[in-house]
């Protein structure tokens, strides 16, 4: 499957479906409603979206992710870095760290997570 971007609300309403996956149409439209002001052919119309996209299922009245939340942060974050930072992961991290102080335990975790994933 080729991986088409998430736009904000694609992401929002997928998220309303990995939190409550499976989930019957009925309750995805009550839930849409509270998170989102949405009416009923709002939410319909976003589970046609995400089904053309290939995202999610709806059958016999109930919606599942086909692509699940760690892919999709994972092609997301991909996405971003190489947009944003022409691929740079360093890059990233120094723009992130702007400014920022990190804690022990967080240097901690990076360097682990570094030498988890060197060549």
């Amino acid at each position: 499957m080729e991986y088409k971007k998430l736009c904000e609300s694609d992401y929002s309403f997928m998220c309303v479906i990995w939190e409550h996956e499976p989930v019957n149409s009925t309750e995805l439209v009550r839930l849409c409603a509270e998170r989102f002001g949405w009416k009923k052919s709002t939410t319909y119309t976003m589970v046609k979206k995400m089904c053309e996209k290939g995202l999610a299922k709806s059958e016999h009245a109930t919606v599942t992710a086909l692509l699940p939340r760690d892919m999709a942060e994972k092609l997301e974050s991909d996405f971003f870095v190489r947009r944003t930072f022409s691929g740079s992961l360093p890059g990233f991290l120094v723009a992130f760290l702007d400014g920022k102080r990190l804690s022990r335990e967080e240097a901690d975790e990076l360097r682990r997570l570094i030498d988890e994933h060197m060549e």
